[in-house]
C-alpha cells in the first residue's frame, strides 16, 4: 500500500534540535528496505501560489491560502505492507518529535 506522508512544521512540537536531526539516516534506512519510494523538501509556503478557477477566469494568489501554525514543509511516499507499519515507519523520523507527520493512504481512480 503507498501513503503519502506529509512533513509539517508544528509550533507546538519540541524546539528543533540541527544536532538531533537525523534524517540522512531515516532516508537512507528507508530507501535501502524499499519503504521509501520518493521524498524532497518543499520551499517555504510564503513563496507558493494558490490557483484557482472561477468563471472562466484563473486566479492565482501569493503564498498559503489558509493562516495555519502548521506548514507542510515536505513529503515522502512510502511502500508499507498497511497504515500500522507506515505509522511505525513515521514515528522514526525526526519531524515526529520536530513537527508533525500526516499519512494518507493513495486512493486509486478505480477505486470507489
Amino acid at each position: 500500500m503507498r501513503y503519502l506522508m506529509l512533513v509539517c512544521t508544528d509550533p507546538t512540537a519540541e524546539p528543533y534540535v540541527r544536532e538531533e536531526d537525523t534524517i540522512e539516516q531515516w532516508v537512507e534506512e528507508n530507501d535501502r528496505l524499499g519503504r521509501r519510494m520518493l521524498g524532497d523538501r518543499l520551499r517555504p509556503a510564503a513563496e507558493s501560489r494558490v490557483v484557482r478557477v472561477r468563471q472562466g477566469g484563473t486566479l492565482v494568489t501569493e503564498g498559503p491560502f489558509a493562516e495555519l501554525g502548521e506548514q507542510i514543509a515536505g513529503f515522502d511516499i512510502l511502500d508499507c505492507q498497511d497504515l500500522d507499519e507506515a505509522v511505525e515507519v513515521a514515528s522514526t523520523h525526526p519531524m515526529a518529535r520536530f513537527g508533525l507527520l500526516e499519512l494518507r493512504e493513495f486512493w486509486g481512480f478505480d477505486e470507489s
